[in-house]
């Protein structure tokens, strides 16, 4: 087993809105060190830190908006998010769940806050990520996985050292529900104070870490604390994750599609021709229509 090494260790920067019901810090893309190729095939990721909206009338969200190229990973510790898109389908997103949502050929979505959750207010903390799909896929028919959190793979690691969530891949044999196009990997790293975990990818993954609770230590050298992302290097296989406190940590990992990116607002393609004909379809209506 050959270590791998850290690469950087990114704090958050300044939070924005996504409509008016998502604070989020963007990761992905970011100028330099966290380009959607060099994450390839994990293109954005916004993470909304833990963060309290006061009760509304009504729900706080984003407006219907389209994708096309590939999906969305949408994680949620806190709080409780409704969804509808142009193909009628709608759902409610609790505490530990994943929605995995095939956006592929084009799709209108909508995002907002579960409307009793909004009546009463509350913290919301959940993270989105988009992945990539392969030139061949992405004209594939739309689809939602609705992974709840009783059906994600659990592996208890040893001496109570605490649990490893599965989503998609595996983990010590260990398999996640979730369907994916390409080898990914997406894990929770549930550690007790002082437990520690040990992770082992292809080197050619490209790899990261997102401290979402707590603060750990990676290869028993570098600290990371609550909200900073983890970038590994492309080099070695094996890497450990030691809480100093109580943590959670999302850890994800996946072969690089090695394909040209194009990408513009929700449409990620492979050539200009195919954002062209994505924005021309959108225009024309060929995603379908939703109320606001």
């Amino acid at each position: 087993m050959e270590l791998r090494n850290i690469e950087a260790i990114i704090k958050p920067g300044t939070p924005h809105f996504v409509g008016d019901g998502f604070r989020v810090y963007n990761f992905i893309p970011k100028a330099g060190q966290l380009s959607m190729q060099r994450m390839d095939p994990f293109i954005m990721m916004d993470y909304h830190a833990d963060f309290y909206f006061p009760p509304s009338a009504k729900p706080k969200g984003v407006g219907a908006h389209p994708h096309r190229g590939f999906e969305t990973v949408t994680i949620v510790y806190k709080g409780k998010l409704a969804h509808h898109d142009s193909s009628g389908n709608s759902g409610v997103i609790g505490e530990g769940d994943i929605q995995w949502m095939t956006a592929a050929s084009g799709i209108l979505h909508q995002e907002y806050h579960e409307q009793e959750f909004s009546k009463t207010g509350g913290n919301v903390h959940m993270v989105q990520l988009w992945v990539n799909l392969p030139a061949r896929d992405k004209k594939s028919k739309p689809k939602y996985q609705d992974i709840s959190k009783d059906t994600v793979g659990k592996y208890t690691l040893p001496e109570q050292n605490g649990t490893i969530e599965v989503i998609a891949g595996s983990y010590m044999n260990v398999k996640g529900p979730a369907f994916t196009f390409t080898p990914i990997h997406l894990l929770h790293a549930k550690l007790h104070k002082g437990g520690i975990a040990v992770f082992d990818f292809p080197a050619y993954f490209n790899t990261g870490l997102l401290v979402i609770e707590g603060n750990i230590r990676i290869n028993d050298n570098r600290i990371a604390a609550t909200n900073e992302f983890v970038l590994l290097e492309n080099k070695g296989t094996t890497f450990t994750v030691e809480a100093n406190e109580q943590a959670i940590i999302l850890v994800f990992s996946g072969e690089p599609i090695n394909e040209p990116i194009v990408s513009q607002g929700p449409f990620v393609m492979n050539t200009h021709e195919e954002l062209n004909d994505a924005f021309m379809d959108y225009n024309m209506g060929r995603f379908g229509f939703m109320d606001e």
